[in-house]
């Protein structure tokens, strides 16, 4: 096997396959990244079993040759070494050449390395999905969707289930629910390509963390397919696959109140700034509480008191209020999740009483809805 690869784009390649290489795995020949050389280009793949990543490096794009392939052929070598050496090589031309006994010769410059590499065949087969059942999602929406749920999941490990994300996809809409069994996070997304199956998956809350790290902010489709196990994201020159988490999620459309005592419409970037300070005396004890009140005059009270540090209090205005006065003590971390979520726009929150979990919506649709469990105080 021997080829020359323009040093960037396999940089970029790499950056892509070692997110899902992790040191602390149980097969070792998962610390390594397999390299896939043919006349069509470069297929790199890296795993850690739970998460596989495959990406392709086109021979040649746009008119430009990217990879000059003198004789195809596989091989797995060292990640960790192998990426540090090809984003320190001196110059952007590389040139791979492996002899017998898998020794890998790197060449840029007047720069050499030698490397002992392993047998592609050792290494394990990507998983066999059919791509019958798919359906898709522009890349942009898609990180958001990920980024508007992954935080509320769980992570301690006694309830593995609660880790991941509930992707359920019925009547043309996907929605993403996620919980910890002390706040809720959910996002509804009508889809444009209607699969014809429905699918009820738990994705691994982890896995979409790094799946948001390698797709882009355009509005190209990721094609999304479906099996028992696993599910593959697919753009065009990247394959993510993931384990899916076994187990029954709980049905969390029952937690959701259906009828309200007060109703407050805020400002979310404002009250988001009020609970951030009122926050900074509630952080030195461990449950960081800040308390919540309304009166008739349309004002939000936020407040919160460290008896050895001292307290603070902050009125603010509200847009309207509506129904019972109320006073309620949450997590000002849970809360500044939800409202990061629903991002600076208008919030409407709904309370049930101080002892009943409450929730946030954005005031102009419904695609998004923040749920979170109130802390007694007394």
């Amino acid at each position: 096997m021997k080829f020359e690869i323009m040093r960037e784009r396999l940089v970029e390649g790499l950056n892509d396959v070692m997110k899902a290489v992790s040191s602390k795995t149980t097969i070792p020949i998962l610390t390594g990244i397999k390299m896939d050389v043919s006349s069509e280009g470069m297929r790199l793949t890296g795993s850690d079993s739970d998460i596989t990543i495959q990406t392709f490096i086109p021979a040649e794009e746009d008119g430009e040759q990217i990879i000059r392939v003198s004789q195809g052929g596989s091989i797995v070598l060292q990640a960790k070494v192998f990426g540090e050496i090809i984003r320190k090589l001196p110059t952007n031309d590389v040139e791979i050449e492996i002899t017998g006994n898998f020794q890998t010769h790197i060449r840029s410059g007047k720069s050499e390395f030698h490397l002992i590499g392993l047998d592609a065949m050792d290494y394990p087969q990507l998983p066999e999905i059919q791509d019958d059942r798919l359906f898709s999602i522009p890349a942009d929406l898609l990180k958001t969707i990920n980024r508007e749920t992954i935080f509320a999941v769980s992570s301690s490990e006694t309830r593995p289930v609660l880790t991941g994300v509930h992707w359920e996809v019925k009547d043309g809409e996907l929605v993403c629910v996620a919980t910890d069994s002390h706040r809720l996070a959910r996002r509804k997304t009508k889809l444009e390509t209607l699969p014809e199956d429905e699918y009820s998956v738990v994705i691994p809350g982890k896995s979409l963390n790094e799946l948001n790290k390698i797709l882009d902010d355009n509005s190209d489709p990721v094609e999304i397919v479906m099996t028992n196990q696993q599910v593959l994201f697919k753009t065009k020159h990247i394959l993510f696959f993931s384990r899916l988490l076994e187990g029954n999620y709980p049905d969390t459309s029952r937690l959701i109140p259906a009828e309200y005592k007060t109703e407050v419409t805020v400002n979310g970037r404002s009250l988001l700034q009020a609970i951030d300070r009122a926050s900074l005396l509630a952080r030195e004890e461990r449950n960081n509480v800040v308390r919540f009140s309304t009166n008739s005059g349309n004002e939000i009270e936020v407040s919160s008191n460290s008896p050895e540090v001292g307290k603070v209090e902050e009125q603010l205005q509200a847009q309207s209020i509506e129904g019972e006065d109320l006073k309620i003590s949450f997590s000002a971390k849970f809360m500044m999740d939800a409202l990061k979520a629903i991002d600076g726009q208008d919030v409407l929150i709904q309370f049930t009483g101080p002892m009943r979990p409450f929730i946030l919506k954005s005031a102009l649709d419904d695609s998004i809805l923040q749920l979170i469990l109130p802390v007694r105080t007394y």
